[in-house]
C-alpha cells in the first residue's frame, strides 16, 4: 500500500505542479474574493484530477480509443472558455475594479466552475491512463491499491492547489486597493489569454 500512496502522490503532483491556465485563474480569484472561495475552487481542481484518476483506473487500455476522437474538440472548447474568461475578467476590472470578474463569488460556484474547467483537459486522463497501464503491466496493481492511488492523487493535487490559493490570499492582502485589484485582474487576464493562445499554437 505504501507504494500506491507514493505513486499516487507523485502522479498528483506531476499533473498539478506545471503552471497552466488554472494556476493564475485560481490565484487571481482568491486574491479578489476570499480564501474560502479560493479553497473551494482549489478543491474543484483537485476533484477533477481525482475523477480523471478514477476513470483511468476503471478504463484501463480502452482510454486512448475513447479520448482520442474528442481530444481536439475539447481542446478548442477549453481555448474558447479561457479566452472568454480572460476578456470578462479584464472588462469587469476596467469597469468596476473592486468586483470579481466572474460570477464565482461563493464557494459552491467556485468549486463547480473550476471543476468543470479542469475536466475540459483531456491530457490529464491520458497522463493518468498511461501511469495506470504501466503499473498494471508491472503486475502489482489491484482494486485496493487503485483506490489508495486515487486518494493519494487527490491529496497531492488538493495540497498544491490550496497552496496556490493561499498565495492568492496573501497577494490579495498586499494588493487590497482598487488599483491593486485592477492590476491583479489585468495581469491574470493576460496570462490566461496567453495560455489559451499557447494551446492553439
Amino acid at each position: 500500500m505504501t507504494a500506491a500512496v507514493v505513486a499516487g502522490l507523485i502522479a498528483g503532483y506531476g499533473v498539478a505542479i506545471p503552471i497552466g491556465a488554472i494556476a493564475p485563474l485560481l490565484m487571481s480569484l482568491t486574491a479578489r474574493t476570499s480564501l474560502r472561495v479560493g479553497a473551494a475552487a482549489a478543491l474543484g481542481v483537485a476533484a477533477a484530477d481525482g475523477v480523471y484518476a478514477l476513470v483511468a483506473v476503471l478504463g484501463g487500455a480502452s482510454l486512448s480509443r475513447w479520448i482520442q476522437p474528442v481530444a481536439v474538440p475539447l481542446r478548442w472548447i477549453a481555448v474558447v472558455i479561457l479566452l472568454y474568461l480572460a476578456v470578462r475578467i479584464a472588462l469587469s476590472a476596467l469597469r468596476k475594479p473592486g468586483e470579481v470578474g466572474l460570477n464565482v463569488s461563493t464557494p459552491l460556484r467556485a468549486f463547480g466552475a473550476l471543476l468543470g474547467l479542469t475536466l475540459l483537459n483531456p491530457t490529464t486522463i491520458l497522463y493518468f491512463g498511461a501511469l495506470v497501464l504501466g503499473w498494471q503491466a508491472s503486475g502489482g496493481f489491484n482494486g485496493a491499491m487503485g483506490a489508495v492511488w486515487i486518494a493519494a492523487v487527490f491529496v497531492a493535487s488538493a495540497s498544491w492547489q490550496l497552496l496556490i490559493a493561499g498565495g492568492g490570499a496573501l497577494l490579495g492582502k498586499t494588493l487590497n486597493t482598487p488599483k491593486g485589484r485592477l492590476w491583479t485582474a489585468l495581469i491574470s487576464s493576460l496570462m490566461i489569454g496567453g495560455l489559451a493562445l499557447a494551446i492553439v499554437m
